[in-house]
């Protein structure tokens, strides 16, 4: 049985979160009535990623209304919701019951819930950026995978820079996952990159990989868009250039197991 997945590649303004809210809001709803049943946001699409000196003044923790907020766009529309990510307050989560990081401060945090509202997990981004970026100055990196069960979906949650670091794919196949969301921010002018490194990641791991960037400009920064979903074997089942879209795809969970079946390299590595 598939599952409807769609990507929404929003034109995110910078610092102005109640209309990149209600832009998504309307892009889900979009994608909701087109047949979605799980919908990826981009990556701190409420502020823009390269605006560093909104991140603290923007930071909530998972009790807060930006989450409800987000919780209820997945509730009004019935879908799944990997929404984004935001910058989450790490000392006002602490009692949001789900595990948080021994360092305080913020941290780069996607919320996943399901179409009737449940926080059914938090990930919070594992490498931190610090090329001619302050993320890492500004952030507490996440200690944990995220794995996710949607449906007959087993998925993996992970978010921009952290395509670059291919072990912690393998930690999540090793974990049953069969396919990889990465919400991004990833700019001009590394395309190929971004290209690349997202269906190295379908190949490598025999799963499908959904990459979910944003457009927009900030400063000398803009994003490539280019939202792709890729299945087990690399190709592109659909994807995007650079103008505000909505990316959608069919994935079947069972062709992820015929093909890691009859093409048998998980089971030929050597560690």
């Amino acid at each position: 049985m598939t599952v409807s997945v769609a990507l929404v590649q929003l034109d995110i303004e910078p610092v102005a979160v109640d209309t990149n809210l209600q832009r998504a809001a309307a892009a889900v709803e979009t994608a909701a009535e087109n047949g979605a049943e799980l919908v990826v946001l981009p990556e701190l699409f409420t502020i823009g990623f390269f605006e560093f000196d909104a991140y603290a003044d923007s930071a909530v923790g998972l009790e807060s209304p930006l989450v409800d907020r987000l919780r209820s766009i997945a509730v009004e529309n019935g879908v799944g919701l990997v929404a984004g990510s935001f910058v989450e307050d790490l000392n006002a989560s602490h009692t949001a019951g789900f595990d948080t990081p021994a360092a305080e401060g913020y941290a780069n945090t996607v919320t996943i819930f399901d179409a009737d509202g449940s926080l059914e997990g938090v990930y919070r981004k594992r490498h931190l950026f610090g090329y001619e970026s302050a993320e890492a100055t500004l952030l507490v990196a996440g200690e944990r995978e995220t794995v996710v069960e949607f449906g007959e979906l087993t998925l993996g949650i992970s978010v921009c820079y952290d395509l670059r670091f291919p072990e912690l794919y393998r930690s999540m196949i090793d974990s049953g996952v069969d396919t990889i969301i990465v919400p991004s921010a990833w700019p001009y002018p590394r395309t190929e990159h971004w290209e690349t490194l997202g269906r190295a990641r379908a190949i490598e791991n025999l799963a499908y990989v959904l990459t979910a960037n944003g457009v927009g400009t900030f400063g000398d920064s803009q994003l490539c868009g280019r939202s792709t979903i890729y299945d087990p074997w690399g190709t592109t089942l659909a994807g995007a250039g650079d103008d505000e879209t909505i990316v959608t795809a069919e994935l079947d969970p069972d062709r992820v197991a015929a093909i890691r079946a009859d093409f048998p390299s998980l089971r030929d590595r050597r560690l």
